[in-house]
């Protein structure tokens, strides 16, 4: 620029602040606009990727608890069970004053047992429901982890396209990026 606010461009300054200034245009322009949609949609798919993985492993959890009181449950039972057979021997064994005291006694062991069983088969069902939980959520997870693969995939291969200006690859940056996008909607859909 000249002392007197006189500024000549020449035809090469001209070209490269036409081009600062121009609108995304040709294929870096496009690639990278379907890049950034390309990895938002794919941080949406790995947010839900996540978020089932995690519920799976939370009802796989809450499955080992039920489990656990479940195996608790028939501890008791055992331990009613054998409550129930000593007093049966100690019909056998005690003296006849004895024998009613222990004929109750082993009565109410085998009708607390009927309802430790009946506890410990209703804590069986729920863990099997967990167990099932989980896995459904297990499976949902590995579709929108295939989405999201899919979407990596693409942007990489946006890359390769950008640095040896493939068309053909360019393409294929769309196809697999609608592919990812349409797996993604069917794991949304739980199909």
């Amino acid at each position: 620029m000249s002392e007197g606010g006189f500024h000549a461009h020449g035809p090469h300054d001209h070209a490269l602040e036409h081009e600062a200034n121009a609108e995304p245009h040709g294929m870096a322009g496009r690639l990278a606009v379907a890049t950034a949609i390309i990895a938002t949609i794919g941080a949406i798919f790995a947010y839900m990727g996540g978020m089932k993985q995690l519920n799976a492993g939370l009802y796989k959890n809450e499955a080992a608890i039920k489990k656990t009181e479940a195996a608790n449950q028939w501890a008791y039972y055992q331990a009613k069970n054998n409550r129930q057979n000593i007093s049966e021997i100690a019909v056998d064994l005690a003296p006849d004053a004895r024998k009613e005291y222990y004929k109750g006694e082993a009565a109410r062991y085998r009708a607390e047992k009927a309802e430790i069983q009946k506890q410990a088969e209703e804590l069986e069902k729920e863990t099997t429901v967990w167990n099932e939980r989980s896995e459904h959520e297990l499976q949902e997870h590995e579709r929108w982890q295939q989405a999201t693969t899919a979407l990596q995939v693409s942007i990489a291969l946006a890359a390769i396209a950008l640095l040896t200006r493939s068309r053909r690859l360019q393409y294929g940056v769309y196809v697999l990026a609608a592919l990812g996008i349409v797996m993604g909607l069917l794991a949304w859909m739980h199909v």
